[in-house]
């Protein structure tokens, strides 16, 4: 286990030099907003979210005004995004229960979060690290696919991927990590044709130790 700590610890230095800002994507005023945003962004990318809810949120400007929302109306408002009658009925499912039982609040707790329609641990995990500063392991399709690379985990369960990598990585790294992550598979470590000459985590890769 020292070993692999201090292959990880390696790992978020080099991410860190080469992504020295890796803030969340999604573009959010509000608590609110980043939890319906995160929901949107369900095989759907970031981009595509931020031009969404660019009107959305001036459509809906508050919590309430998202708990009394037309069903029909949010859905071809979110259309863009795909799943889009699932997403905007979690949406206003979670609108009237923070209202309800959390006092118009995002809870800060991964226990009330799962609580919450359409949430699970990934963005659980994203709303405690990036509002909340408590880190949490986001696995996504970049962070899966990319720790498997690195040798920081070997599996394709994203719970196993969660448990494998919270002890490796400091609380107060994991959120950086997570996006610098996505940062990296983005323009770098792609699924089928990963740039490996001149990747920052070369040294580390699984693909250069076969």
């Amino acid at each position: 286990m020292d070993k692999l700590r201090g292959r990880a610890s390696c790992i978020v230095s080099a991410l860190k030099t080469a992504y020295p800002e890796a803030p969340c994507t999604l573009t959010y005023l509000k608590d609110y907003e980043l939890l319906f945003s995160v929901r949107l962004a369900a095989q759907c990318t970031d981009a595509r979210v931020n031009i969404v809810t660019g009107t959305l949120f001036q459509d809906y400007p508050t919590l309430e005004s998202f708990a009394e929302a037309d069903l029909a109306a949010l859905e071809e408002a979110v259309r863009p995004c795909g799943f889009y009658r699932v997403k905007a009925r979690d949406i206003i499912a979670s609108a009237c229960m923070l209202l309800a039982e959390y006092q118009g609040r995002v809870p800060d707790t991964m226990e009330a979060l799962l609580r919450l329609p359409g949430v699970g641990r990934k963005t659980a995990n994203l709303i405690l690290g990036d509002l909340y500063g408590q880190g949490g392991i986001v696995v996504d399709t970049h962070c899966l696919r990319i720790a498997n690379r690195l040798g920081l985990c070997a599996t394709d369960d994203p719970y196993k991927v969660e448990l494998s990598l919270d002890p490796l990585i400091p609380k107060r790294e994991q959120s950086a990590f997570c996006h610098a992550l996505v940062l990296h598979g983005r323009a770098v470590c792609a699924a089928r044709k990963p740039r490996c000459e001149g990747c920052v985590l070369a040294e580390w890769c699984e693909r250069n130790l076969l």
